[in-house]
């Protein structure tokens, strides 16, 4: 749906299924694609942007815990937290506050975004052999990713209160209400979240998550019953109260600690490595592309790869085309491919190493990488060679794709564009006061060294935060006023997700719910998965000339929410492969 930009407000709520529906409020569509799924009817148009209060976010109930912070006058932070807490309990399988983050803030007094980074740390006694197990191999992912030794110090507690005490407008204790109440009360378990307690992950396994979602007669909650969660509406009651004391002191910090260090294979965490937790403000990193100006986290975040990709399919004709053509999927996937093979072998925490940013922008490097995108599939490209790198081991990370994405926007027209995580499905499987601890560790490569003695870039060392592909996205106009936002889950394959969405909503004009919708492609090495269901046929015999076979992908799928603003007026959407729901309503200022 699109809404007018600026004009003066009038009080009207708006809960969005499908936002593309108003095709004569953005820029026209080509014509329709067979395989884009067409969005149901949308609402009316409605208050202009300028004093418009919006809330994107994976679950219904998260999206109007913040919409109700913002209607009580909350910045767009404020809501933030608001939809943080209520995902920790509605949507456990994909984000908590025992997890992390990477908030991307818009400030429109400034014009400028804002990066503040809540990934997590390895503990103090972290050694990069740690996953390599009592026979010298790297330890098999469901023994790791259940392990005490999985989990890093959490980070998006700290990082939302330096957000809040820099952005927030509302009392700190005053933005709980809702998801306390909601835990204490009980809420609906949804499909998706019922969808996964019926699958086999090892996490389902243990005994805090047995104990949370079993039932009197031993199987797991079902769709539709009602979920209950007393310890966490405890927990939430004395991190309103106490603030982020309530995580990193006392009986939180001690339990966390008990839970990492108990076997199997624990951990090294201590009361000294929560003590010790900080929050990074780090500069954004900027690129122009098209009309905007694009801004995403530096590493460890691989935002850089995100703009490598968008600036190698900048030199292709890629724009000229539509989603009905083979030839834009295959240059997609080719410049992915070249894409991860750099974010892959040199992006990391810059902690550790200096990872070659300016070298991977440049805009020779990046037209030497994008030539290398010929008519035809090849093999895997390797790493290129950017000013400022150095020998690396190649990579041998394997990221799973428990995430979440959410976009706030206030009155004032500040914005967060928030990607946050509690790593694979439900975390550990370890839980402390109603939440899952995050595996975040098992971001890391396993094996540190390759065979040549290189060390690998994303090896794990002390006080490190593992890489992380979560790309919180804002665009910014050249008159220096909020442009969009995008993001996603999805592990490694956030970055083909948000790509493909951008390709969609700039530069074939869909709106942003189309976009969204577009088939998911993610071509890494020699892996082309996808979802082959949502391509004609057609289009997959054409690809498969090319040598681009795509294969169905990975399990949890893309999380995406967009907004865009086209011509003065607004545009957003949320991802139809999940619960999202957009909600807009004129704001006071």
């Amino acid at each position: 749906m699109t809404l007018p930009f600026r004009s003066p407000a009038r009080s009207l709520t708006l809960s969005l299924l499908a936002l593309a529906a108003l095709a004569s409020c953005a820029r026209p569509a080509p014509a329709p694609r067979a395989s884009v799924p067409a969005p149901p009817p949308a609402a009316a148009a409605a208050e202009p942007a300028a004093s418009q209060n919006f809330v994107v976010a994976a679950n219904p109930l998260a999206s109007e815990a913040g919409m109700a912070v913002l209607r009580r006058g909350g910045s767009a932070v404020d809501a933030a937290i608001a939809v943080q807490a209520m995902l920790s309990l509605v949507e456990p399988q994909s984000s908590g506050i025992g997890g992390g983050a990477f908030l991307n803030y818009f400030n429109a007094e400034t014009g400028k975004a804002e990066i503040y980074d809540g990934r997590e740390t390895a503990p103090a006694g972290a050694s990069p052999d740690m996953f390599i197990g009592d026979n010298g191999k790297p330890l098999g992912y469901p023994a790791a990713v259940t392990s005490g030794r999985a989990t890093g110090v959490p980070g998006v507690v700290r990082m939302l209160k330096l957000a809040h005490e820099e952005h927030g407008s509302l009392e700190w204790q005053t933005l709980f209400g809702d998801a306390e109440r909601t835990a204490r009360d009980g809420f609906i378990v949804s499909p998706r979240l019922g969808r996964f307690l019926t699958r086999s992950f090892p996490q389902l396994a243990g005994a805090d998550a047995q104990a949370y979602f079993a039932e009197a007669d031993g199987s797991l909650v079902d769709v539709g019953d009602r979920l209950k969660n007393p310890a966490y509406a405890a927990f939430l009651a004395r991190l309103a109260a106490q603030g982020p004391d309530a995580l990193y002191a006392g009986p939180t910090a001690q339990a966390i600690v008990a839970r990492t260090n108990a076997a199997p294979l624990g951990g090294t965490m201590t009361l000294a490595d929560l003590t010790a937790y900080r929050p990074v403000k780090r500069e954004p990193l900027c690129r122009d592309w098209r009309v905007y100006l694009v801004c995403v986290p530096p590493p460890p975040s691989s935002g850089v790869g995100m703009l490598q990709l968008l600036l190698m399919l900048e030199r292709t004709d890629i724009a000229s085309r539509n989603a009905q053509d083979p030839q834009a999927w295959f240059l997609f996937a080719e410049a992915s491919r070249i894409m991860y093979a750099d974010r892959d072998r040199y992006v990391g925490d810059p902690l550790t190493g200096a990872v070659p940013v300016e070298g991977l922008l440049a805009p020779d490097y990046i037209a030497r990488r994008a030539k290398l995108i010929g008519t035809v599939a090849g093999a895997p490209p390797a790493a290129g060679t950017p000013a400022g790198a150095v020998a690396a081991a190649a990579d041998t990370t394997a990221e799973p794709a428990g995430t979440s994405h959410f976009i706030v926007g206030d009155s004032k027209g500040n914005v967060v564009s928030m990607t946050t995580t509690v790593e694979s499905i439900f975390g550990t499987g370890r839980m402390v006061d109603g939440f899952f601890l995050n595996n975040q560790m098992t971001d890391f490569a396993f094996s540190p060294r390759d065979a040549q003695g290189r060390a690998a870039v994303n090896a794990v060392a002390p006080g490190k935060r593992p890489r992380s592909s979560m790309t919180p996205l804002v665009m910014i106009d050249r008159q220096g006023r909020f442009a969009g936002a995008l993001g996603s889950a999805g592990g490694n394959a956030i970055l083909a997700y948000v790509g493909k969405s951008m390709i969609g909503a700039v530069d074939w004009g869909l709106p942003m719910q189309q976009a969204l919708a577009l088939p998911n492609v993610v071509a890494r090495g020699d892996n082309f998965g996808g979802e082959v269901t949502r391509f004609s046929p057609q289009i997959l015999e054409a690809l498969a000339a090319r040598g681009v076979k795509i294969e169905p992908g990975q399990g949890e799928d893309s999380g995406l929410h967009g907004v865009i603003v086209r011509n003065g007026r607004i545009d957003g959407g949320y991802d139809p492969r999940r619960e999202g729901r957009v909600l807009v309503e004129a704001g006071r200022r």
